[in-house]
């Protein structure tokens, strides 16, 4: 039901959203850097001063997810993503080149659209907004129905302090009345797309014929080398599969243990409250309860360990925080190599590191390519073979996936709620979600007269710098040798 009687009637409601949100743009986007400061601090400082409540919020409403980790998340992204923007410079010149005398003016993109799903629907709206306003943007959210609530509640949160700093009304909106023909209007008149969802919606945005940003499926492959810190990698681990009962995209949803490390890992598993589920009629159980019909269990998403365990029809020791089961084999050998929005775990042993890397190739080829990968490993061969050889956009070395993989303060990765897959994921960008994709940028050229015009005999011949075979790749500076001058 789109709530409207005619398709006239739809687009006519979200033409109101666009012409509010363009006047409100037009006024915002001409603002000098500090103003886009104050009103991306804002938007996160208001989620962060409230994020117990609108966690609970979200919980009540969805069904889904643990109140604690949510606030956690609401608090924690906030910070980090206001953290990231400070100092940042998104408007005017933002960058000159004096060798090739380039100078760059970074400029709005004008009206986003920000499609927003029922898993996160507390930091992924805070999240584009701060996004779209640090790059002088106007946005308007479409949530998934099932956390209409909740989300309509943090953008009244952001929009009521915005309105203290004075700034033009309008400038966050949340469309309040959902359905599928409001969203294709949305997403075919405003200037850029961000969706984040399920594959249907973010394939939906790519078909909207504007410029789109969404992200792929989440199966974050977790592997485990002999020379591993088994205890700790257990404990990453089983935290990553817990954390919002195993909502997240970036959750670690399969591990795989080299032979010589796995009888050590899976009791590690035990002593951080994982219960292992070795075969037999509890996995089967388990496989039949998370994917009947082959499709993931809509009624185990964002459960608990015991939820989950109840729907199997099997029993869960006390204190059990999360299920481990030993796969059948990996890709479409067995559902449960696939992605889980629940605490479970499934476990692949590898006769070595060179077999883990496949099963982990193999898992994603089934399903989650370009998303993300965790490695638990002291080898730095091992860790760089892996790395150039899995089709995914971040490697997480010796970290907590689930948490780590949207950035965080001891990695380099940009904080964000959006984190996209490549090509191999049918997406637009390898990254994570930044300002940098809310802003588009004009480039001044100067004519460098007196630079020196290679000759063709340079250019073409043997001795070329092309023709040179490129120097070795110095593994810890990222740098070939001509950059480090050797």
């Amino acid at each position: 039901m789109s709530g409207f009687d005619s398709g006239d009637e739809s687009k006519a409601y979200i033409d109101g959203y666009i012409a509010r949100a363009r006047k409100a743009q037009e006024a915002f986007g001409a603002s000098a850097q500090d103003r886009l400061d104050a009103a991306a601090r804002a938007a996160g400082k208001a989620v962060f001063d409230n994020a117990e409540a609108l966690a609970r919020l979200a919980v009540d409403e969805t069904g889904m997810g643990v109140c604690e980790d949510k606030a956690f998340k609401n608090r924690n992204k906030a910070r980090m993503i206001w953290n990231s923007l400070k100092g940042r410079r998104s408007c005017g010149a933002i960058a000159r080149d004096e060798a090739s005398g380039i100078t760059e003016i970074a400029k709005p993109v004008g009206v986003v659209a920000a499609i927003t799903p029922c898993t996160n629907p507390i930091a992924t709206p805070m999240s584009n907004c701060m996004f779209a306003l640090k790059g002088g943007n106007a946005i308007i959210i479409t949530p998934h129905h099932r956390s209409a609530g909740s989300s309509a509640a943090t953008v009244e949160l952001i929009d009521a302090a915005l309105r203290k700093l004075g700034l033009p009304e309008n400038l966050v909106q949340i469309v309040g009345v959902h359905s599928r023909e409001n969203t294709r209007n949305l997403m075919a008149a405003a200037d850029m797309v961000v969706a984040t969802g399920g594959a249907g919606m973010v394939k939906a945005a790519y078909s909207s014929g504007r410029p789109a940003l969404g992200v792929g499926v989440g199966n974050v492959q977790c592997i485990v080398d002999d020379s591993a810190d088994l205890a700790d990698a257990a404990a990453k681990t089983v935290a990553g599969r817990c954390f919002d009962n195993g909502i997240l995209c970036s959750a670690e949803q399969s591990a795989i243990i080299s032979d010589g490390a796995f009888d050590g890992f899976v009791a590690a598993l035990e002593a951080n409250g994982a219960f292992v589920v070795r075969g037999g009629a509890d996995r089967a159980a388990l496989r039949a309860a998370l994917f009947p019909d082959g499709e993931m269990s809509r009624h185990a998403v964002g459960q608990s360990a015991a939820e989950v365990a109840r729907l199997a029809g099997i029993s869960l020791p006390g204190g059990a925080r999360a299920i481990a089961v030993v796969a059948e084999g990996p890709g479409g050998a067995d559902p449960l190599s696939r992605e889980k929005m629940c605490p479970v775990l499934a476990l692949f042993r590898a006769r070595d590191f060179r077999d883990a890397v496949e099963i982990a190739r193999e898992n994603l080829e089934n399903e989650g390519k370009g998303h993300s990968v965790s490695i638990h490993s002291r080898s730095e061969e091992n860790i760089w073979y892996a790395a150039e050889r899995l089709s995914v956009s971040r490697f997480l070395v010796n970290q907590c996936s689930a948490t780590n993989a949207g950035g965080s303060f001891s990695n380099g990765l940009a904080p964000t709620s959006t984190l996209g897959c490549g090509t191999w994921g049918n997406n637009s960008i390898s990254e994570n979600l930044n300002y940098r994709h809310f802003i588009n940028v004009s480039r001044i050229a100067l004519d460098m007269q007196g630079r020196a015009v290679p000759t063709d005999d340079e250019i073409w011949g043997p001795d070329s710098p092309a023709a040179r075979p490129l120097p070795p790749v110095d593994r810890e500076t990222g740098k070939d040798g001509a950059d480090s001058g050797h």
